[in-house]
């Protein structure tokens, strides 16, 4: 271990990545400053690319922050692909308006996207070349994500409904649909009646509502809902959701679609891919994949229409299961012909956004975003022996995929960098493989070329088991290695989940090291891009393994030269924050001077009967509550509150009423725990917010009452 300890000091002492980007040159003559909370106001918040059909152009849009008026405004904008112009503004907001997930259609002429510009969410185009929008639909109960059909001629959108109107002919049962909402708002008694679990959502209560399929004709008339009943047909998860849940098929008569399991919707993850044609009337659907009990998600049909990818996990229950890529032949209806083939079997990666692309010889083929070691990268399963290929030709990770043909767009962010629009011919004018990366957006290079963001260090801890944990090391802004300097100790959520090489207007590690401190990323057991059996330890063992992890990453910290041992803080949110009330309530607690614990977990029991997704917690604990009370107790903070009396360490609470996936009453719990023992702590509370903190004013207090936390437990700055 020793040894180990002075191999990672060696690397942190000269092995920077190399700080690739856009505006380099420029900014080399500019004046820089640290980063300051203003500046994740004042970013455009750059999402949504789509390539045209020919591969010409790109749209995305570009959201606007707006502190004074405590919201945003998004538009839309288009840029060739090539980058030989200027973005150019394709609707104009009104500084409340969101345009949101432009769509092409099929001959490129024309965009669809979804609006809140006349009240409601509703669908409206607007030509590619420019012009007033128009609106498509008038729904009562709104309409998203919207797609075309490969003949352009229809667009099938998801619209949330009362399920008991939905068998009726649309305008009976649009109208019933209305009539039910404005009852709703208009009654002064606002009691809920529930008849079945998962009737909230993250920060929304949907209630006995379900997510429903509408096709409409290009014009907007003909409007039908294909999928009736008492069942979603779109995840209402999105955890199963990954860009587009549902497609034409090759004829443009039939849809394939993710749905939701017909029972037990709040305790299984047996999402299938289901089929209906767009004249349906019935309540039951053909399942395509009725044999996996576990999830399946994201059809997306080959661009000659013979073959069908989707997305497939193995372990019925486990959502953090990898997600491998399925291919099956099919008819123009959508019909699957013979067995599906597991592309990506032999990889230990899980692939998240899947998309066609044609290679020189236009034979398609599935391009695929996943993660590895702590950055995304793009991925190619071919359909003949040439198996599964990687291009890892860009620091960052990469999001958002579209494709059309051999061009590709997609977004890139960096941990000093937001994300911005790129775009890459794959097969070059010769016929030869591509990777050079256009750059097409450009939104923010004017602010970041007057910042000083510096770049992370990626370091290696020795850790039990003869593995290593990932880590990035941030160092603030006039860094000087021959000072001691304070330590913020970041835990990422998940657990499955980690911190990439990207980009976050909510947890910026570059904000808090422009505050003077060194910012310490560990992924530890639990952390996905590491391989599947790296993720798989953390399941029944959060306060396990992963935090022996921890401890180790804390004990390497502390030897570096730089360090302030004395100094150092840490916070976490939603799993994170679990891990903060572990340390607090775990030995060691002395060893921070202060903790930072947001939207956390703090009791297993009460967790359970709480929140809105039971799959996640019955997995991990390999049951219900009564079936293994030993397990749901073992390793839940709650069990332990009286060390929190014994180490005294300030805690500042943060957790908000609306969060529905680590209730409310988890930080109560904590809250009263820690102050019947007198431990100093602060409860703040946002009742208007959910697991997340996003309206900007609210997010402006947040970051003031966490900086002001640290500092003045941990002052900043190096001596």
């Amino acid at each position: 271990m020793r040894h180990g300890l002075s191999c990672l000091m060696a690397l942190v002492v000269g092995a920077f990545f190399s700080a690739a980007g856009a505006v380099a040159g420029a900014a080399e003559a500019v004046a820089r400053r640290p980063m300051e909370i203003e500046d994740l106001f004042r970013f455009l918040r750059v999402a949504d690319p789509q390539i045209s059909p020919d591969g010409t152009e790109v749209v995305w849009q570009v959201t606007t922050v707006n502190p004074q008026a405590n919201g945003s405004a998004t538009g839309l904008w288009v840029a060739p692909a090539d980058g030989s112009a200027a973005p150019r503004a394709l609707t104009v907001t009104d500084g409340t308006t969101k345009d949101t997930r432009p769509r092409w259609s099929p001959d490129g002429k024309t965009i669809l996207f979804q609006s809140n510009r006349t009240g409601s969410l509703q669908l409206h185009v607007v030509p590619a070349a420019g012009g007033p929008p128009v609106r498509l639909t008038t729904i009562a109960t709104g309409a998203e994500d919207a797609a075309w059909s490969p003949d352009g001629s229809r667009i099938v959108f998801v619209s949330a409904v009362h399920p008991e109107y939905s068998t009726l002919p649309f305008a009976e049962s649009d109208r019933l649909n209305a009539e039910r909402e404005k009852a709703i708002a208009d009654d002064p008694v606002k009691a809920r009646v529930f008849t079945r679990l998962f009737f909230r959502h993250w920060d929304d209560y949907v209630g006995d509502k379900r997510r429903h399929l509408f096709v409409i004709d290009a014009t907007g008339g003909g409007c039908r809902d294909i999928t009736p009943g008492d069942r979603d047909a779109a995840p209402t998860s999105k955890t199963f959701s990954v860009a587009e849940d549902h497609a034409f098929t090759p004829d443009s008569r039939h849809v394939v679609f993710t749905a939701v399991p017909a029972e037990g919707e709040a305790w299984s993850t047996d999402h299938d891919l289901c089929r209906v044609s767009i004249e349906n009337t019935a309540t039951d659907w053909e399942s395509l994949t009725a044999t996996n009990k576990a999830a399946d998600s994201g059809p997306r049909f080959s661009p000659d229409g013979k073959h069908l990818a989707w997305r497939a996990q193995k372990r019925p229950g486990y959502e953090a299961d990898r997600w491998t890529i399925l291919v099956a032949d099919v008819k123009p209806d959508g019909t699957l012909v013979g067995s599906p083939r597991n592309l990506t079997a032999g990889e230990d990666l899980s692939a998240s956004e899947i998309a066609w692309l044609e290679d020189a010889d236009f034979k398609p083929y599935v391009a695929f975003l996943y993660e590895e070691k702590a950055s995304g990268f793009l991925g190619k399963a071919f359909l003949d022996s040439r198996g599964v290929q990687f291009d890892r030709f860009w620091p960052g990770t990469l999001t958002g995929l579209s494709t059309s043909g051999h061009a590709a767009a997609f977004q890139v962010v960096r941990m000093d960098s937001p994300a911005e629009v790129f775009a890459v011919a794959t097969v070059d004018a010769g016929g030869r493989g591509s990777s050079a990366r256009i750059p097409v957006s450009r939104a923010n290079e004017r602010l970041l070329a007057g910042l000083d963001l510096p770049r992370p260090r990626s370091v290696n801890v020795p850790v039990e088991g003869g593995v290593e944990m990932q880590m990035w090391i941030l160092e603030p802004p006039g860094f000087d290695a021959t000072k001691k300097w304070p330590v913020v100790y970041l835990v990422h959520g998940g657990p499955q989940g980690a911190w990439e090489d990207g980009w976050s207007y909510r947890w910026n590690p570059e904000l808090w090291a422009a505050r003077g401190y060194v910012v310490v990323m560990p992924n530890p057991r639990g952390s996905t891009g590491f391989g599947q059996a790296f993720v798989d330890e953390i399941t029944g063992d959060w306060g396990g393994k992963c935090y022996r992890d921890l401890v180790a990453g804390l004990d390497a910290t502390v030897q570096l030269p730089f360090v302030d041992a004395d100094r150092i803080a840490t916070a976490g949110a939603s799993f994170g924050g679990y891990m903060m009330n572990w340390f607090a309530v775990n030995d060691i607690a002395p060893r921070f001077r202060c903790l930072v614990t947001h939207c956390s977990v703090w009791n297993f029991e009460s967790m359970w009967g709480t929140t809105e997704e039971l799959w996640f917690d019955e997995n991990d604990h390999g049951g219900l509550p009564w079936e293994q009370p030993g397990r749901y107790r073992e390793l839940s903070p709650h069990g332990r509150a009286g060390e929190l009396g014994r180490h005294q360490t300030p805690m500042l609470v943060i957790h908000n009423d609306l969060d529905f996936r680590c209730p409310i009453g988890q930080g109560h719990e904590l809250f009263t725990a820690l102050k019947r023992q007198g431990v100093e702590s602060r409860f703040v509370n946002f009742p208007d917010e959910g697991h997340w903190v996003t309206k900007p004013r609210n997010a402006r207090r947040w970051h003031e009452e966490v900086f002001g936390w640290i500092e003045k437990y941990c002052p900043p700055g190096g001596r």
